[in-house]
């Protein structure tokens, strides 16, 4: 599998990818590159002269000094898909004429060719800012579009997540007072819901939430704090996001139990709706079930599966997430219970979801990749869990359908993903498996 071309100089380097969208948006796809100059008069004029030449129009440009080499500055470029080859002939210039080396992430893939994935955990730089929209720019229908000092303050919040690299820590924001009054309001009417509505696992958690964390009412948590208690109970930690990536890209990340975490709270217009994700669906919805060992499990098999997976398994991926992740019931006990994020950040949808209006359905990752949702209503279809350990034994199976000509393991000690394709790799996972399954007949045989 070719991953990547390299020159012997670093004067540039370039990545390109597709920014596809999630299922049931409307955005067009375009192609992104981020290329590195150094600080030079004159460099970057010659780099768009090569796009200029090959009469490319560039849709968005912006630029940040870069966090790995203080002598240059980092180019974010999105061109329209029609100029896919030409853009090939630019980056050929760019090698030749500027020098550097090059990262084709996954475009123009002939048939058989597998995707570009994520090896290792610094690899989510290369693509935690290729968002597919908001940000910054918000959309004329979005409750702040009209507000001057809200559109000022998301282009703060992007411009953290822009300049995050793995390993650091993720910068403390002073929420305002209007701020922590709308988060104040979701956080009250949710709470009164919970003891009723929520699974157990979401309850056991989120008093801990509030014990260390500083969940309450008057204040917003940090994602910071957040993210270290995380890791403390399953190795999840949240990073900063300034948008919605692609299905491929924030799948790809829960792989390495790394969770794309927007940062910005909804316009406090309409406390009660947001139309993207925001802090309050983040830390309300997603935390608590991150913190449960099974869940955190769970989780992470739907992002190694997408690894390498095609297109339209990334589709069906990205569906079975919608339905279990953001929006999945379970039972427990004689009772059904929520546990997706997308219900537990909505106060109205929780309380529906558990009615007898919406139709519920067994989860069944066949049956549910194909079915069809809205994203601007509540859902009409809701499938139920026997339990996060029979939903994960599901999803485990679906994903051994994916055709690709590998496996992938997650290496916790590494932080990297492990390509089980060669007989030197499965027998070191067999010496692994080996060690920790005497390990387990130790222990049984000191409880007998």
């Amino acid at each position: 599998m070719q991953r990547s071309q390299q020159t012997e100089t670093n004067k540039l380097s370039i990545e390109v990818s597709d920014s596809r969208n999630i299922p049931g948006t409307t955005k067009s796809e375009v192609i992104s590159c981020i290329f590195s100059l150094n600080e030079e008069v004159g460099a970057l004029a010659k780099a768009l002269r090569l796009f200029e030449d090959k009469g490319i129009n560039l849709m968005h440009i912006e630029s940040r000094p870069s966090r790995m080499n203080k002598d240059q500055y980092e180019f974010f470029i999105s061109v329209d898909p029609t100029y896919s080859q030409a853009l090939d002939e630019v980056i050929d210039g760019l090698r030749t004429q500027i020098s550097g080396h090059v990262h084709e992430l996954s475009r123009n893939k002939q048939k058989d060719t597998v995707p570009w994935f994520p090896n290792d955990i610094q690899d989510l730089d290369r693509f935690a800012n290729q968002i597919l929209s908001y940000g910054s720019e918000l959309d004329a229908d979005h409750p702040g579009f009209t507000d001057p000092v809200y559109r000022a303050r998301r282009k703060e919040f992007a411009d953290i997540a822009y300049n995050y690299r793995h390993g650091q820590v993720i910068p403390r924001v002073d929420y305002t007072a209007e701020e922590k009054a709308t988060w104040g309001v979701v956080f009250k009417e949710l709470k009164t819901l919970y003891p009723t509505h929520a699974c157990r696992e979401h309850n056991r958690v989120f008093p801990l939430l509030e014990k260390y964390c500083g969940y309450r009412q008057d204040n917003v948590p940090q994602l910071e704090d957040v993210s270290r208690f995380l890791q403390s109970c399953t190795g999840f930690r949240l990073r900063p996001v300034a948008g919605l990536l692609s299905s491929r890209d924030f799948l790809a990340g829960l792989a390495f139990r790394v969770f794309h975490s927007t940062q910005y709270i909804r316009h406090s217009s309409k406390p009660t709706y947001t139309p993207e994700p925001d802090i309050c669906h983040e830390l309300l919805g997603h935390v608590p079930l991150f913190a449960d060992p099974s869940f955190a499990q769970f989780s992470q098999e739907i992002g190694l599966a997408s690894l390498g997976a095609p297109d339209e398994y990334i589709e069906k991926l990205a569906t079975v997430y919608w339905f279990t992740v953001e929006f999945g019931l379970c039972k427990q006990g004689s009772e059904v219970k929520a546990y997706g994020a997308g219900l537990l950040s909505s106060f109205g949808e929780l309380q529906y979801c558990l009615t007898e209006k919406p139709k519920v359905l067994p989860f069944d990752p066949e049956k549910t990749s194909l079915q069809k949702y809205p994203i601007t209503e509540y859902q009409p279809v809701y499938f139920v869990a026997d339990s996060f350990e029979d939903a994960k034994e599901k999803v485990r199976k679906f994903a051994a359908t994916i055709p690709k000509p590998f496996t992938v393991r997650y290496n916790p000690y590494t932080q990297s993903i492990e390509v089980l394709d060669n007989t030197a790799q499965l027998r070191n996972l067999a010496d692994s498996i080996g060690s920790e399954m005497g390990k387990l007949c130790e222990a049984l045989r000191k409880l007998a």
